[in-house]
């Protein structure tokens, strides 16, 4: 779902430099109405762009780029300069975490009510503490604080985290794709039972070397490809190409034999 900016009718306002920027905030958190609606105005092209990210989880990408505006008005209300940051430094993380919170809400896995509301208190106090120690808290400060297992915090965060797809992207240069499907490895000791019905040896032997050792690295060692990619000295995607050209040539063979 690629929507460009101009598909959407969206008023088109110039970028604001840092000082601009600086003395919309404080005139906004003074209650300055006109300050406050340039201030979104002026940053709705960067709702847009982390809107894009999300255009494919079944959701018009209107409706997104509401949630998302919300997610940066609360971002110039909460904004604080003593943080040395830049406001959409600061703001990226709270459009992008008001789209996942809606994701998540709308989400088909139910969640019960004190797991989420854990997470709730946990990502509320991590802001807070955030502020106080100026870096990231550790999940046992958080845990101190909240007098809370460890544990129940990660139980908590894990289980408000919105599913990913195992044919999900997640690098792509000019070849192909990485998916998360490559980053994955079985539990299970069972080899792939189309293995079983080829005639490895025989099929094996016909493959070039790098792409045989490739081969029998992922599939019988059961190691992802940039556990591969260590092994053999190459990159990852060098090795999710070589992977692939294997594959499709045992498949010619296997059709020619």
């Amino acid at each position: 779902m690629n929507v460009r900016l101009s598909e959407m009718n969206l008023p088109r306002f110039p970028l604001l430099s840092d000082q601009e920027m600086q003395t919309l905030l404080k005139k906004a958190q003074a209650g300055d109405a006109e300050a406050r609606e340039r201030l979104i105005n002026c940053n709705l092209r960067l709702v847009f762009n982390l809107v894009q990210r999300f255009s494919n989880r079944g959701y018009e990408i209107e409706d997104l780029f509401q949630i998302g505006t919300i997610g940066l008005i609360k971002a110039i209300d909460k904004f604080d300069p003593s943080y040395n940051v830049k406001f959409s430094t600061y703001a990226v993380p709270m459009i992008v975490g008001e789209i996942r919170r809606f994701l998540r809400d709308d989400n088909p896995v139910k969640v019960s009510r004190s797991l989420k509301e854990t997470a709730y208190k946990v990502n509320k106090y991590r802001e807070i503490l955030q502020k106080e120690l100026g870096r990231e808290p550790k999940i046992s400060e958080i845990a101190e604080v909240l007098d809370l297992d460890v544990e129940d915090i990660v139980t908590a965060l894990e289980s408000v985290q919105t599913p990913t797809s195992i044919h999900e992207t997640l690098y792509q240069d000019d070849g192909d794709p990485i998916y998360v499907l490559d980053q994955l490895t079985k539990d299970t000791e069972e080899e792939p039972p189309w293995f079983d019905k080829l005639a490895l040896k025989e099929v094996l032997a016909k493959l070039p070397l790098k792409e045989r050792e490739v081969l029998i690295l992922r599939f019988f060692q059961d190691k992802t490809q940039s556990e591969v990619a260590e092994v053999v000295g190459l990159s990852q995607v060098q090795v999710s190409r070589i992977e692939r050209q294997a594959l499709k040539r045992i498949k010619k063979l296997l059709e020619d034999k």
